[in-house]
């Protein structure tokens, strides 16, 4: 259990997802730009710190090819409970995020997203690959290759420095 999965793909940009309307985006659209992609809940005790530096981030590099990529998930004591536009809507209101938020997934288990199982086998965290609570940040430069992995822990003001060195480059 936690092991890495194998997986074909060797960039995010390979990935189609599902916005919170339910419609097909390809991850190729986000060549070119360095990502943060983040699994998100509003129920946690971690929600206030990491979306407000979210947008902070986001209202920083936004013009410089970054992007951050939200996916709501509630698999951590299901402190993820809205629908998706319910799940935008607290985003986008309480915490003016502009970057997208994309549908509900699974980031563990046999049905995790795809996307999930790819960043998870880029970059196993401490304990193996598995995810362990609501806002893991994965970093991914502009090829679509997983750079670092950060803890729910980790601030995404504390993470800046490699933002930056990911732009640069």
């Amino acid at each position: 259990m936690g092991a890495a999965e194998s997986v074909p793909e060797t960039s995010i940009h390979e990935f189609t997802v599902k916005d919170c309307n339910g419609k097909e985006v390809s991850l190729e659209t986000y060549k070119g730009k360095v990502l943060l992609v983040v699994n998100v809940a509003s129920k946690c005790g971690f929600t206030e710190s990491n979306y407000t530096q979210l947008t902070e981030l986001y209202q920083k590099y936004r013009d410089k090819d970054f992007e951050i990529l939200a996916f709501p998930c509630n698999q951590f004591l299901r402190q993820e409970p809205g629908s998706d536009q319910q799940i935008k809507d607290f985003a986008c209101t309480r915490f003016k995020a502009e970057y997208p938020v994309f549908q509900k997934v699974r980031v563990n288990g046999p049905d995790a997203a795809p996307v999930y199982k790819f960043l998870k086998a880029s970059k196993p965290g401490l304990f193996g690959s598995r995810i362990k609570w609501n806002f893991t940040k994965f970093l991914v430069d502009k090829n679509g290759k997983v750079i670092d992995r950060y803890a729910t822990a980790t601030n995404p003001l504390s993470i800046e420095k490699d933002i930056q060195k990911a732009l640069e480059n």
